[in-house]
């Protein structure tokens, strides 16, 4: 081999003391000669390649070495001929296999200059996506804040309905629907303001990389026109608790109230304002109230209005049931007997109100139903579905509880317990 323009050598082999190759020509072959001037056949040859051999190589007679995918760096190749005579000589080279370009400094700058620049044009096309998508969100929360006026204006006329039908004196009853009815439109704008800031903290966290100012002035009007959409969307729901919160409030104040007393005279009020509407209507009525309770703390009004919602939803349930028997009876007669009781318990330091009767039950598929506004089981035009909520509003406020037992075809037991 000698030295050229596209040679390894920088000098003849004989005199060369390197050999550079490129990081493809990793695999390739040397061939040795020695000069012997009496049976030069009878020669062998050993060679050792540091950083590849562990040892020493014997080849016999056979004068040429191969090498295959050696890695970048530098080696230093020994051999050593033994002629026939047992004279010995050795040679070194030292070999220099190159990096390949992408692996040195100036390849890996160009590749990153690239990756740079491609960041930056997905950033720009993603914060062109992103501007495109939040005027899209705009429109959106324009129309569905059209949405919202109509639906509280459709509400607002629903609430004189209400109050005419249930002579309601509050207007927590309403509110409860409001809130029920706009909540689903207020989460649909709060997610996807939440939406649409989490794909501009993502953006931001990929141009950190780029140091682009231009890039970070548009996610500062990105995340400027987000904020607006994020501020609409908790104002409304702002709305809601503030109505929410208004409708669980009262003026009146709390009372030393017999509540013994009490209950009896919302049990005879409910039993003849249904005798009143309806003169065909009988039921059994039982009392049995512990007179150990005494006075409670209440707010007399508030609590005389649960009572005689769950009197009237009692007397309801058995009247209901009777017209059915008596309409399925052949003779027109029923050995059923409509019954409400009304009873009360001091339990330590609670005391127990249970409204019992015996209708047809409460089915077990809509028993977690019936405490939620707007739920009733009722003819359209005979309730509105809001006495219970109110109700369970009420004790709740009051520090209690009310919970339901009912068993279907035999009778429905409300139980309501407060706080001594």
């Amino acid at each position: 081999m000698k030295p050229g323009k596209n040679s390894p050598l920088e000098a003849d082999i004989s005199r060369a003391t390197e050999i550079h190759l490129a990081s493809k020509q990793n695999s390739f072959s040397l061939e040795f000669t020695a000069l012997s001037y009496v049976s030069s056949e009878k020669s062998t040859f050993q060679y050792f390649l540091e950083n590849y051999d562990t040892e020493w190589q014997n080849l016999g007679s056979q004068n040429t070495a191969y090498f295959f995918n050696l890695s970048p760096g530098e080696y230093r190749l020994h051999v050593k001929c033994v002629n026939s005579s047992g004279d010995w000589s050795e040679k070194s080279i030292t070999i220099y296999i190159r990096l390949p370009w992408w692996q040195t400094w100036w390849g890996i700058t160009l590749l990153a200059l690239a990756l740079l620049l491609l960041i930056i044009a997905v950033s720009y096309y993603r914060s062109k996506q992103l501007r495109r998508q939040n005027k899209i969100l705009e429109e959106k929360v324009s129309h569905r804040t059209a949405q919202l006026k109509s639906t509280i204006e459709n509400l607002k006329s629903t609430q004189t309905q209400l109050i005419q039908s249930e002579k309601m004196a509050s207007l927590g009853e309403l509110t409860a629907g409001i809130a029920h009815e706009i909540q689903n439109p207020l989460n649909f704008i709060n997610n996807f303001a939440e939406v649409n800031r989490e794909l501009l903290v993502e953006l931001k966290e990929e141009l950190k990389k780029g140091n682009m100012d231009e890039v970070q002035n548009i996610v500062a009007d990105i995340d400027d026109n987000q904020a607006k959409i994020f501020h609409h969307g908790k104002r409304a729901d702002g709305i809601v608790k503030s109505m929410l919160q208004h409708s669980r409030s009262s003026t009146s104040v709390k009372e030393s109230v017999d509540i013994n007393k009490l209950a009896d005279e919302y049990l005879r009020l409910a039993y003849h304002g249904l005798r009143a509407r309806d003169k065909s209507f009988n039921a059994t009525l039982h009392t049995d109230l512990d007179p150990r309770i005494g006075n409670i703390s209440i707010i007399p009004q508030d609590v005389g209005r649960v009572i005689m919602n769950l009197l009237t939803n009692a007397f309801y349930a058995v009247n209901q049931k009777y017209k059915t028997l008596q309409a399925a009876s052949p003779e027109g007669k029923s050995s059923y007997q409509p019954t409400v009781s009304l009873a009360t318990r001091k339990k330590e330091d609670i005391v127990e109100l249970i409204v019992t009767d015996n209708g047809d039950g409460i089915p077990a598929s809509i028993r977690e139903k019936i405490f939620q506004p707007f739920f009733t089981t009722k003819p359209t035009g005979q309730g509105t579905g809001l006495g219970l909520s109110l109700s369970y509003d009420i004790i709740h406020t009051h520090g209690g509880t009310m919970k339901v037992e009912s068993k279907e075809g035999e009778f429905t037991r409300f139980i309501i317990t407060l706080p001594v």
